[in-house]
């Protein structure tokens, strides 16, 4: 499970921005530049090349 704590601290990488928790998906959202981050056991994947756009 996601630790919540971890939203006070995470920034996207690319515009350093708030990211967004979305269960639904298991992912991170940065509503800025447009990406969508993966979590995978519990860990985020903040790596720009790897991210989905949306």
């Amino acid at each position: 499970m996601f630790d919540m704590k971890l939203l006070e601290i995470l920034a996207c990488p690319q515009c350093k921005k708030k990211l967004d928790y979305h269960s639904d998906e298991e992912k991170l959202v940065c509503k800025s530049c447009g990406l969508k981050y993966r979590i995978e056991d519990d860990i985020p994947v903040l790596i720009i090349d790897e991210a989905e756009k949306f």
